[in-house]
């Protein structure tokens, strides 16, 4: 009995792997085999890239809100504390907006945390 096969299925797959490889320099691009294992690196650049992302924009956030209450005579970790015991519950994300665009309703919140 003859060994079945599914070419279309198999052809589609190497195709994905291709297309997503597609703009990589040399045998990257055009060879199944070398392609597959570029896409699978990349993937995981781009899954800690992600991570990397998450991390680098919390420290700015805290860079940007350090800076701005160091103008009000307070450290961040002071202003964070007050934050938490007086329960005004906004984000870090937030908090560097307000010091960045809006530096009167920053000032608002620093004078209510003291």
């Amino acid at each position: 009995m003859p060994k079945s096969t599914n070419s279309v299925a198999a052809k589609a797959r190497r195709k994905k792997v291709l297309k997503q490889a597609k703009g990589y320099f040399g045998r990257r691009k055009n060879v199944h085999t070398v392609a597959k294992n570029a896409v699978e690196k990349a993937g995981v650049y781009a899954y800690t890239g992600r991570k990397l992302k998450k991390r680098n924009f919390r420290g700015l956030w805290i860079q940007r809100i350090n800076a701005a209450t160091r103008l009000h005579d307070m450290s961040y970790s002071e202003f964070m504390g007050k934050m938490a015991k007086k329960d005004i519950q906004l984000n870090r994300k937030v908090l560097a907006d307000l010091a960045m665009n809006d530096s009167k309703a920053f000032e608002a919140i620093v004078k209510a945390v003291k």
